[in-house]
This record gives C-alpha cells, structure tokens and sequence, in this order.
C-alpha cells in the first residue's frame, strides 16, 4: 500500500494495477481507506500518510484511524440553511421545503471532497455563506424568495455547486450586504 502511495505522484497506479489482481486488490483498499482519489490521485490524508514515513517517525505507532473531520462537517452543516423560510434585513421571506438533508451522506461527501485537496472547510463554508448572502440580498431586491432555489445539502455536494463561489472568494470578491433597508419601491 505504501508503494501504491508513493509512486501515485509518478506513475498511473489505476493502469499499473489493471492487470495484476493483487495490486489491484491493494488499490482498492488504498482508495477505500480514502488514501487515493478515484483517479489514482494521492489525497490530503495520503500525503500526510507519506510525509510522516518520510520523517521515519518511530515514537508513536501509527494510527489506523482516518483524521477525525467531525468538527469541520458540523461547521459547514451549521452553516448550511435550514430551510428556504428566512427573515432578512426586516423582511420575512416563507419557504415550503427543508434544505439540510441526509446528514450522514452529506458528511461522507464533504469528507471525501476535502480528502481530495483541492478545497478547504474554511473555503467550503465561505463560499456557502457567500451563496446564502446573495440569495438573500436578490431575494430583498427582487421581493421575492430566491433562497427557495438553492439545492438540498447533498444535491449541492453531488454536483459541487460550491465551485464557482469558491473561485470568486479566491479572486477576492466579498459580497457586501447593503446597509440600507428595502424601500417600498419596485423595480420596473
């Protein structure tokens, strides 16, 4: 296993196991115990695995238990909106459906999804809570409900809707509620 792990960053370990079927029985469990991507891609957790037999360190035993990401899941599930019923800036906006579903699908996705390497909680819950502000916002400007829109938890994990916010939070785009409250005009 380790070998799958450290020729992953050289070679492509998915063709390399293709035609040997104990190696491909050792990738499988290197995927599944979330060390290598689908692809054959090394995650976060499988380059910390390597980092630390690069270090030979002897001091403690290895630990056969992925990093606990509970507090990180519970953060973004927190900032995830409850329902599409929200009250913003003195307006009352009602929703009809819940948009927190399947909890423990959705931490095993969110899981994986940081796995990866690519993201961040930290960029994972802003770009949710820069989603949210938005839909408010255009809700208070349109005087009508936009967070009824918004995806349930895992339909927005599953198609990683959060990709395009967290592209703006890194080129630096913040958005700004307005100060001022809704006047009673409508735009034409």
């Amino acid at each position: 296993m380790v070998f799958l792990l450290k020729i992953s960053e050289e070679m492509d370990v998915i063709a390399l196991c293709e035609d040997d079927v104990k190696l491909k029985t050792l990738l499988q469990g290197v995927i599944r115990k979330g060390l290598l991507t689908e692809q054959g891609k090394l995650t976060l957790s499988g380059r910390s695995v390597i980092e630390m037999l690069d270090k030979e360190i002897i001091e403690k035993p290895l630990s056969r238990k992925a990093p606990d990401k509970t507090d990180d899941f519970e953060r973004w599930w927190k900032a995830y909106p409850g329902t599409d019923t929200f009250a913003y800036k003195g307006k009352t906006f009602e929703g009809t459906r819940s948009l927190r579903t399947k909890k423990d699908d959705c931490k095993i996705k969110l899981t994986k999804i940081l796995n990866e390497g690519e993201y961040t909680i930290d960029e994972m819950v802003e770009a949710l809570e820069y989603e949210v502000v938005q839909k408010k916002e255009n809700s208070v400007k349109a005087s009508e409900n936009k967070l009824k829109y918004m995806q349930n938890s895992l339909t927005y994990l599953n198609q990683r809707t959060f990709e395009p916010f967290i592209e703006l939070i890194k080129e630096g785009v913040k958005i700004i509620p307005s100060q001022s409250a809704p006047k009673g005009s409508v735009d034409i």
